[in-house]
């Protein structure tokens, strides 16, 4: 099953908000703040790797607050 972390850099002030609807979107495992040069780290799993990249695109990138995503295929 494929797995990908999604790095994502927010507006200031919409963390809190970005990371309920996150919580909340299909295929999303598991989502937190972090610390360093980027504001939220994702996990998001799916049974194909195009199901991720369509949820990266058409739901992640949407989220109001959401300025940029980094995404990261994980392979083991």
């Amino acid at each position: 099953m494929p797995v990908a972390f999604i790095l994502i850099d927010a507006d200031v002030g919409k963390i809190r908000d970005i990371l309920d609807q996150l919580r909340r979107t299909e295929g999303v495992v598991e989502a937190y703040t972090v610390a360093g040069p980027h504001d939220i780290v994702v996990k998001l799993q799916a049974d194909k790797f195009e199901k991720v990249a369509e949820a990266v695109t058409r739901k992640i990138q949407r989220v109001d607050g959401v300025k940029n995503t980094l995404t990261m295929f994980a392979f083991e």
